[in-house]
């Protein structure tokens, strides 16, 4: 099992080393102190993605091995360059009326300022990621095919509600509808816009995966080079989107330890590298063939994610509570699919 884990250590130890050259360069004698708020943070990135690394493995089991490499490579420099450091920069930039190079300069030289500017852009971000994983967490449980249930009572139900056009969008409309009423009044069209933003990109990705998934080959050779190369990519953007829904409270969240952008880029860069190789032991371990609901609870995981970023909108949410339901959904679900195991093995 070790050898899933090679990589993560190598970047750890690299990263813990930056960190602390880069605490020394900050302030001299603060390399350790540094060190330790990486690692917090790193731990704090790999409890609250548990559940992102089954929906990862879910879609990666129907990827290529080229494609699913590169989700592990190029994935993780998008995740720590991209979501953990030039995103954040991105929207500060938009919010707050700045080029990104002043942005960027104010996140290296003023952390304060910089802290201060995120926490204006806050309600936007998170409705953004909330509403794109509302859409996600709808999507899979309102489909009358599945035949699969772990809370039945629940999910057999709501399963046949697919069978109402555009349901999932309708749903996730009337969230952010009631979400905007309690948005104060300087920041109820960009929350509206934010989470429209999201239910656009949502139903975009999904479009394109579906539709070139249901293309023959012939049809999709005119895509790109195969069809394994067009679904591979559409699945990577997807993917990719996911984990970026996934890593904006957690990014958030991180500025409640330090300021410093380097240091959380390090700490969050870290726990991301490690939910990367908990996907690859989960897809190459067969995890979610032998565990038949643990999809479902990564899911309803994802449902009680989604609305505690919505909720963080007008009131915070500790992080140590965004965590344990996430974890408390995915150890129930492989409880019960052990349970199922043994009863059907006998």
């Amino acid at each position: 099992m070790i050898r899933y884990f090679i990589d993560s250590i190598i970047v750890t130890v690299c990263g813990l080393a930056t960190a602390y050259f880069w605490g020394e360069h900050i302030k001299p004698g603060g390399g350790l102190l540094a060190i330790f708020i990486a690692g917090i943070l790193a731990i704090l990135e790999i409890s609250l993605s548990f559940d992102n690394a089954v929906v990862n493995a879910m879609k990666l089991e129907h990827m290529s091995k080229i494609w699913q490499k590169r989700f592990l490579t190029w994935g993780i420099a998008i995740a720590v360059f991209g979501m953990r450091f030039l995103f954040p920069i991105l929207v500060v930039s938009v919010f707050a009326h700045l080029d990104m190079l002043t942005v960027t300069n104010i996140a290296l030289t003023d952390s304060t300022k910089y802290s201060h500017y995120l926490a204006l852009s806050h309600a936007p971000i998170v409705t953004f990621g909330g509403i794109f994983l509302i859409m996600l967490f709808l999507n899979y449980f309102f489909d009358h095919e599945k035949d699969v249930h772990w809370i039945e009572c629940i999910e057999l139900p709501i399963s046949y509600l697919d069978r109402i056009r555009g349901i999932e969008i309708i749903i996730s409309l009337i969230v952010l509808i009631i979400l905007n009423n309690f948005i104060p009044e300087g920041q109820k069209v960009a929350v509206l816009l934010a989470g429209i933003t999201g239910i656009i990109t949502y139903l975009t990705i999904d479009g394109i995966s579906h539709f070139l998934e249901k293309h023959d080959k012939e049809r999709m050779a005119k895509c790109a080079t195969s069809t394994i190369a067009c679904t591979g990519f559409v699945s990577f953007l997807y993917l990719e989107l996911i984990d970026a829904s996934f890593s904006l409270d957690g990014v958030l969240g991180a500025f409640a330890l330090s300021n410093d952008v380097i240091i959380i880029a390090i700490g969050l860069g870290i726990g991301a590298m490690f939910v990367r190789s908990l996907t690859l032991v989960i897809v190459e371990t067969k995890t979610l063939s032998k565990f038949r609901y643990l999809e479902h609870g990564a899911h309803w995981a994802i449902g009680a994610l989604a609305i505690i970023m919505l909720v963080t909108t007008v009131k915070e949410v500790p992080e140590v509570v965004t965590g344990l339901i996430g974890l408390v959904f995915i150890i129930s679900a492989l409880i019960s699919s052990i349970i199922y195991n043994k009863k059907h093995a006998e």
